[in-house]
Order: structure tokens, then C-alpha cells, then sequence
């Protein structure tokens, strides 16, 4: 079966971030165009600003394009769909970098739905800042969960080393002990499990299930989530055929290197599960969105205000959310072949 060349769609994320440098970054070399084709949701002005900011990266071809639907092979395509006023301010969190960074999104969602691209990978956004301006979700997962429609999803967070799902997301730390049940860890299971097997290639594969507790509770002692709820949720899963394990106490899973001997894990809480991730793979992780109708990664850092418009931020992270965005979306066809192949058998 033919691998196709994909139509990759990347949002400039906050136009005063690092979003512009990491995807020019990205892009700078010419035989990457073999491999897919770029579109660029956001302005070629600024696209422009920060290319001059970088150092080591030459003149660029720029495609400039009002719809996906004109992009060209073997170019870098940019949808201009922000206002021609515009102007960078970077390392500023501003009401217009809040505003570019939804229409950006806004623009790359239509497409992704309408088909002219066909996956999406973000840059990194201010939240906060969007959340003013009357973007109404707490990130891209919660946004792009509601766009299409998914009763649930699940944050994976992906690298060589390792896989790390989590349960809740987004949410204070005092709101999670009661965001946390047998049927939210078991519905966060399923979606890891199918996307482990759809998205990534792995046979029935092995998930390890975080405690929540200090020493997964110290037999009760330091809480009894454990027993009344994460292991019911876990021995409800294996009785699904899921092969889940735990619940683990997270020190020693991570300082023993355990969870190698898994395929993914299950944390319960974002910091749970993204502190020993990034402390293990910061440079190349990538933020995957599973159980959307869509392929949607992004790079596993943020804005990072601090060092924007001074040529200081690795590209990494994006081009590893770039190529596993379309690892993902060939697996995907891969996966569906087969089962298609199968399924014809089992009729005949």
C-alpha cells in the first residue's frame, strides 16, 4: 500500500511566543518538502519578523494562499487568515496575540474538518490570554474534544522512551481526587488501549496505572482512593480484555525505570504524569490528542515568552510533533486496512 504525501496543517499558536521560530526552525531545510506538504495557519508578516530574527536560516519560499484547498507541493504554504495589521510584540502576552492565536485555530479547524488538510499540528498558546478574549476552553485537547464532537479523549503524552496518558487534565490540583472514578480511569484505559493499537501498531498492549496517594495510599492510611477506585477501575479493565496493571506508586515506578516495561501509563493528574515526562524526553516529546475522529499532536512546551525573537528555541519538539502526526495518520490507514481485510474474511 502506498504511503501518501500528507497535508500538514501547523497553527502559529501566540504570535508573540515561539511558535513562529520553532516552526521556521522546523521547515528551514528544503528536503523536508519531500517527506509533506507544509500550510501555516497564521500571518506572512509575521512569518516574515521572525524569519529575519533567526541567524542560521535563510531566505524562504513562501507560498502565501487564502485557502488550504491552493496549497502546492514542494512549497511552504501559509494561510493568511489574520488581520494585515498586525504587528509582533514578543515575549508579550497581549489581547491581539490572544485573538491571532484563536483565528489561527479557528482557520485550521474548518479545514481539518472540510478535508484540506489532513492532520493538525498546533504551536504552543497562552491560555489565560485566549480565555479573555472569550475562548472558552482550558486548551487545545478540551477545544478540539468539543469541535468534534468526542464524548471523552485522552492527553498522551509521546516520546521514544515513553507514553504517559492522564486522567484529568487541565483542572486544579484540589479538584482532582474528586474527578477521579472507576469509570473515568476506565474510559481513559479504552482510548489509550485503541490508540495504542490503531494509532501506534502496538498488539495488545501493556498499561501500567498510577496510584494517586503517596505510597499508593499506605494501605489506607494516606488515602483509599487506591483501593476503592483505582484498582476496581483496573480489574474492570483486565475483565474488558485490557491488559492494565497497578496501581503503581509514581516515585518508585519512575526512579526504578518501570514504566520501560510498559507500552504506556496511566497518571491520574497532569503533573503526575507530565513532570517525569518532560524530565525524560523534553527535547523531542509531543502532546497527542487520542481518541479524536482526527490526528492532532503538538510540541510538549509552551510559549515560552521568556526567550521569543531571540533565536534561543529548539525546534525539536514541533518537528517530532510534525513526523508523528503522520506516523500516526499511516498507522491509522495501516490499522483500518487491516481490519477491513479481516472483517471481509470473516464474511466470506
Amino acid at each position: 500500500m502506498a504511503l501518501p504525501k500528507l497535508v500538514v496543517g501547523i497553527t502559529q499558536g501566540d504570535s508573540n511566543g515561539i511558535g513562529y521560530e520553532v516552526i521556521i526552525k522546523s521547515l528551514s531545510d528544503e528536503r523536508i518538502l519531500d517527506s509533506f506538504t507544509p500550510v501555516i495557519y497564521g500571518s506572512s508578516k509575521l512569518m516574515g519578523f521572525y524569519r529575519k530574527t533567526l541567524h542560521n536560516v535563510g531566505p524562504m519560499d513562501i507560498n502565501v494562499i487564502s485557502s488550504a484547498a491552493d496549497a502546492r507541493p514542494r512549497k511552504i504554504n501559509l494561510v493568511n487568515c489574520l488581520p494585515d495589521n498586525i504587528y509582533a510584540e514578543p515575549g508579550q502576552s497581549t489581547p491581539e496575540s490572544a485573538k491571532n492565536a484563536i483565528a489561527a485555530l479557528d482557520a485550521a479547524v474548518k479545514d481539518l474538518k472540510d478535508g484540506q488538510i489532513d492532520v493538525l499540528v498546533t504551536a504552543p498558546i497562552n491560555k489565560r490570554a485566549m480565555n479573555a478574549e472569550g475562548f472558552s476552553n482550558t486548551g487545545h485537547t478540551e477545544f478540539l474534544q468539543k469541535e468534534f464532537g468526542v464524548d471523552d479523549v485522552t492527553m498522551i503524552m509521546v516520546s521514544e522512551q515513553i507514553k504517559i496518558g492522564v486522567v484529568t487534565g487541565h483542572i486544579p490540583l484540589r479538584d482532582v481526587p474528586g474527578s477521579i472514578s472507576k469509570e473515568a480511569i476506565l474510559g481513559k484505559l479504552r482510548i489509550m488501549k485503541a490508540s495504542l493499537e490503531r494509532d501506534f501498531g502496538v498488539t495488545d498492549p501493556k498499561i501500567a496505572v498510577l496510584g494517586l496517594n503517596p505510597h499508593c495510599g499506605d494501605g489506607g492510611l494516606l488515602g483509599d482512593e487506591e483501593q476503592n477506585i483505582i484498582l476496581p477501575a483496573v480489574k474492570a479493565a483486565q475483565e474488558e480484555g485490557i491488559q492494565a496493571f497497578g496501581p503503581y506508586s509514581p516515585d518508585g515506578f519512575f526512579g526504578l525505570g518501570n514504566y520501560s516495561r510498559f507500552d504506556a501509563t496511566l497518571a491520574m493528574y497532569h503533573d503526575q504524569g507530565l513532570a517525569p515526562f518532560k524530565a525524560l524526553a523534553f527535547a523531542d516529546g509531543v502532546n497527542y490528542t487520542a481518541g479524536l475522529p482526527v490526528v492532532r499532536t503538538s510540541p510538549d512546551h509552551g510559549t515560552a515568552y521568556e526567550m521569543a525573537g531571540r533565536d534561543e528555541a529548539d525546534p525539536r519538539s514541533m518537528m517530532s510533533a510534525i513526523y508523528t502526526a503522520i506516523d500516526i495518520f499511516r498507522k491509522r490507514l495501516q490499522y483500518d486496512s487491516l481490519m477491513e481485510g479481516r472483517l471481509k474474511e470473516k464474511n466470506q
